[in-house]
């Protein structure tokens, strides 16, 4: 386990969204949209820094990047 204060929101192939902390082998929550994983990461632990995971490709990002929301 991490002592890393971060959550990631990463798209699932069923189309929901989990929230998963580096490293871990399953995810704390999963939410139906992107959103609500924020959300519910935020309520996890509110000190937390949340990357979402992108899910298109822009002219300064790709899917395999992550951002802030």
């Amino acid at each position: 386990m991490t002592d890393r204060k971060e959550f990631f929101i990463e798209q699932r192939q069923e189309g929901d969204y989990a929230v998963r902390r580096p490293g871990a082998q399953r995810a704390s929550a999963v939410e139906p949209t992107q959103a609500e994983a924020i959300e519910r990461a935020n309520q996890l632990d509110p000190n937390a820094t949340v990357l979402v995971e992108r899910v298109r490709n822009t002219s300064v990002g790709h899917p395999d990047k992550w951002r802030k929301p």
